[in-house]
């Protein structure tokens, strides 16, 4: 096989997606010279759930979780070295936040793309496939659609590195109504100029985006007027765990601890944390309710309801707009409400990617059809040969609840680097808490 032209070159690593995990393998990758890699994003520019972006939201993690810095907190791609060439270092300083904007977590992440030539945008990954060398061994053969050239290319990588993230959930109930007017929220910046025209919106779900959702859409509702629900089947609009303790499950020591179990147990244990990862920040919750108090000065009473305990079962379209079948889960009692707009904040779920259904075979599955991950984050296949396929927030299932948290990409991106080189390039450490999610070695464990 010829690799001697451009459409035919042979990296150690190509990977697919470029969300915040596989732009922290890039920039960790740039002090690392003898891996050959770039990665290929189908997006013309790097941005982060821009549908929302709203103005005044902050991530959930501190700025310490940022690309680079748990890996490495010299790399000139962290955080700190964004504000120093931003001349904000002062700023911040004062602004004395651990939480930044959200909106200046999308900059940074732009700043650092457009610093790595090994990122490359508008490239669409068509397929993967094993192919062997002549000497035996197995690369995998990615076909790319070059949007900039119009033309296909064909390159040949040692690894890869899937860190196409998910893809927003929206019931099967609700799926025949997605349009312009039923929308989920990842979509609702650039369809929140609907809100002002209807008489009645619906927002549904519990977690911080239909949180953040809610409260944007209420302070329009002020000067607008339109009625405004928010519906969530969950008991309560509960606070995330956000103590520091409960912290300590986004760490290295409870990933490696949650990956020994049984699968049986990880799967209940996982919907045991719902908490952990999917409530409402504290801060959220109490920027709602100060906004219902001050609404309500003077014994006013907004159009706005808040609903929990209610699952909305179904949605059909009628003359005027649509009607919600709800199903309050406590008092077992159906009703039916009406909205103009329906804002589904229903969360996210992983994503198989179509470029890789050709590979579909070649893919170890669990009975659940989740891909099986080993420790260091390679899915098990049946390809013969040195090459591995990684996998980034993908595999909760096995790895916990930490997958998807922007505070372990730089750690799993390290254990990644480890494995690809054969060596230490970035040190993991093994103590990083102070509780034992186990028991302590020198304990001899008792049958019951």
């Amino acid at each position: 096989m010829d690799f001697t032209n451009r459409s035919n070159e042979l990296y150690d690593v190509i990977g697919i997606g470029l969300g915040p995990f596989n732009l922290g393998l890039a920039a960790l990758l740039d002090s690392v010279p003898e891996v050959k890699s770039v990665f290929l994003e189908k997006k013309k520019s790097f941005n982060w759930h821009p549908g929302m972006l709203i103005d005044g939201t902050t991530l959930q993690v501190p700025f310490f979780a940022d690309l680079v810095s748990m890996a490495d907190v010299r790399s000139d791609y962290s955080f700190l070295s964004y504000l120093e060439a931003h001349n904000r270092l002062y700023h911040f300083y004062f602004l004395e936040k651990f939480h930044i904007p959200r909106k200046e977590y999308n900059h940074y992440c732009q700043w650092v793309s457009e610093q790595l030539d090994t990122c490359r945008f508008g490239m669409d990954v068509q397929s993967v496939v094993p192919v062997q060398l002549g000497s035996g061994d197995s690369v995998y053969e990615v076909t790319v659609w070059n949007d900039a050239l119009q033309q296909t290319e064909t390159i040949f990588t040692k690894h890869l590195v899937l860190g196409i993230g998910s893809v927003p959930y929206v019931p099967e109930a609700f799926q025949e109504m997605l349009g312009k007017s039923v929308f989920h929220s990842a979509d609702y910046l650039s369809n929140k100029e609907i809100c002002a025209n209807a008489e009645s919106v619906a927002v549904i779900g519990s977690g911080q985006s239909a949180a953040e959702v809610f409260l944007d859409v209420a302070k329009d509702q002020e000067n607008q007027g339109f009625s405004l629900q928010w519906y969530t089947r969950s008991k309560g609009f509960f606070p995330m765990e956000y103590s520091k303790l409960g912290l300590e499950y986004f760490s290295p020591d409870y990933t490696r601890f949650f990956y020994q179990l049984p699968q049986e147990k990880k799967d209940q244990l996982l919907k045991e944390q719902d908490l952990l990862y999917k409530g409402i920040s504290s801060e959220t919750i109490a920027d709602i309710y100060d906004y219902l108090y001050e609404r309500s000065v003077g014994s006013e009473e907004p159009d706005i309801c808040l609903q929990a305990m209610t699952e909305i079962v179904g949605i059909e379209k009628n003359e005027t707009g649509f009607e919600l079948h709800g199903y309050h889960r406590i008092k077992n009692e159906r009703f039916v409400d009406k909205a103009d707009v329906i804002i589904l904040g229903t969360g996210y779920k992983p994503a198989f990617p179509g470029f890789l259904s050709k590979m579909k075979e070649w893919i170890a599955w669990d009975e659940y059809d989740r891909y099986k991950v080993k420790e260091d984050y390679r899915l098990e296949t049946y390809v013969e040969g040195p090459g591995e396929i990684f996998v980034q927030n993908g595999e909760m299932h096995t790895h916990g609840v930490g997958a998807p948290d922007l505070g372990l990409g730089a750690h799993r991106n390290a254990i990644i680097i480890n494995t690809i080189t054969g060596r230490d390039v970035y040190p993991v450490q093994t103590k990083n808490v102070f509780q034992t999610f186990g028991t302590k070695a020198a304990h001899i464990p008792v049958p019951l």
